[in-house]
């Protein structure tokens, strides 16, 4: 009826989680997702009044004596909530969550994803540098170095090993110096077979022994003392090997370098190969020699130095390079307790310049000047005295026609200085009979520059 109170009654439910009302309809609050069990009824009145109408909330579970029945106000105003689909899903904070929680870790995934790719192909190029480039090279490296420093070497040794003889000397019919030597050569029905001067010097039989054991008497066809070089003769079909000749000037400080001989005692130790490398080029290293015990003589010769072990036997054997070429004739030694691995060998073209000599019958001789020299001597009154002294001079000779005088004090030999009496012999020794040479004298403190032209008398006193 009109003018009457008015009620609208209503039946809404209020979810018990987060007191949000819903639709009668839906079983799920839709704002926090809550399933809705129990259902409450709201009552809404509808009270006319003078003033601002108010609202008052019923509800059926309150007791009717309860305080909140009495229509207390409510300050806050029930915002109707608009209509909710019952096919939509219920909102899902844990989703919205999940979502958020992905968003915070993508910053993180990203860089880890880039380093793990970089890393795989970086590691993927390196594999493919070593698999294809890097592997092979160094295999080509290691092939190389077994190559020239072992299966070479052998291949060597056995190239001039049955060539290589043990040199026995005797005396009245007895062993008194063994040595080596080596067949260098085959002309006509005889074989040449090169060793030093010392090991057959004074010796009135030689014989030689060959790999296979067989000892042959030999010929001495020439010898000299200054060179320290010796040539023998055997028959051509006792040769087993000839050795191959190389060139000593080929050589380089480094190269592999062996030596074989007959150290010691030649019936235990012959045909030893020891190995080393080549230490010097031209080195001048003074020798001194007694002849027959009573007196020294001293020279220089130019040599090889090798670190290969040289001892007592080993003299005239050969020394060669790493293809088994004959490059010169071990001759001596630096034997001291300071001094280790220091050996020596004549050049080979040296040793086989004067060998062709021999063979061709002709004499050794080497220039002559006509002077004898002596070295200055320290003294407690001059104990700075060095060079080499003119003691005297023959009357006649070169030197006296050259203008050399008694008390003289040699400089100079061409543009070369002079230490002392023994270079000074082989600064001349370089020299052919006939030549011209300018020998630098000190006389009276003046320089003077004298020509001399080279004799020939055999060697120097």
């Amino acid at each position: 009826m009109k003018g009457k109170n008015e009620m609208k009654k209503e039946k809404d439910i209020i979810c018990s989680k987060c007191n949000s009302k819903i639709p009668s309809d839906s079983k799920f609050c839709f704002v926090c997702g809550e399933k809705v069990d129990k259902q409450e009824e709201v009552v809404v009145e509808t009270v006319p009044h003078r003033g601002r109408p108010k609202k008052i909330v019923d509800v059926d579970s309150v007791s009717k004596n309860d305080e909140i029945i009495k229509k207390e106000e409510v300050k806050e105003e029930i915002k109707e909530q608009p209509k909710v689909d019952n096919n939509v899903p219920p909102v899902n904070n844990i989703g919205s969550t999940n979502k958020s929680s992905f968003e915070s870790k993508k910053k993180y995934i990203y860089p880890v994803i880039a380093v793990v790719v970089t890393f795989v192909l970086c590691f993927g190029a390196f594999t493919c540098f070593y698999e294809y480039y890097l592997k092979h090279l160094v295999i080509e490296t290691t092939k190389r170095e077994v190559t020239v420093t072992d299966t070479g070497i052998s291949e060597a040794v056995e190239k001039v090993y049955d060539s290589v003889v043990v040199v026995e000397s005797y005396v009245k019919n007895q062993l008194y110096a063994t040595g080596t030597g080596f067949v260098y050569k085959v002309d006509g029905d005889k074989g040449f077979i090169l060793t030093n001067n010392h090991v057959i010097e004074n010796a009135d039989e030689i014989k030689v022994v060959f790999t296979n054991n067989e000892r042959e008497k030999v010929d001495l066809v020439g010898n000299d003392s200054y060179s320290d070089v010796a040539l023998l003769a055997v028959d051509k079909e006792e040769v087993i090997s000839v050795a191959e000749i190389g060139s000593s000037e080929d050589l380089k400080i480094g190269d592999t370098a062996f030596a074989v001989g007959a150290p010691l005692d030649s019936s235990i130790y012959a045909w030893t190969t020891t190995r080393g490398i080549i230490s010097g080029k031209n080195r001048n290293v003074e020798v001194t020699t007694a002849t027959n015990g009573f007196y020294s003589n001293s020279y220089v010769m130019e040599v090889l130095q090798t670190d290969a072990a040289i001892n007592n036997g080993n003299s005239g054997g050969p020394l060669c390079n790493s293809n088994g070429q004959v490059i010169g004739i071990t001759n001596m030694k630096l034997a001291s307790d300071k001094i280790e691995g220091m050996g020596f060998a004549i050049p080979i073209e040296t040793a086989t310049k004067i060998a062709e000599r021999f063979i061709k019958g002709e004499s050794i001789s080497y220039p002559y000047i006509g002077v004898t020299v002596a070295d200055a001597k320290a003294t407690y009154m001059n104990p700075t005295a060095s060079g080499v002294y003119v003691q005297e001079v023959e009357k006649g000779s070169p030197a006296d026609k050259g203008g050399l005088k008694k008390g003289d004090k040699i400089l100079k030999v061409n543009d070369v200085e002079v230490e002392n009496s023994s270079f000074f012999k082989f600064q001349l020794y370089k020299h052919d009979v006939g030549e011209k040479v300018r020998i630098t004298v000190l006389r009276d403190g003046n320089e003077k520059v004298l020509d001399v032209t080279l004799g020939s008398k055999g060697m120097n006193t």
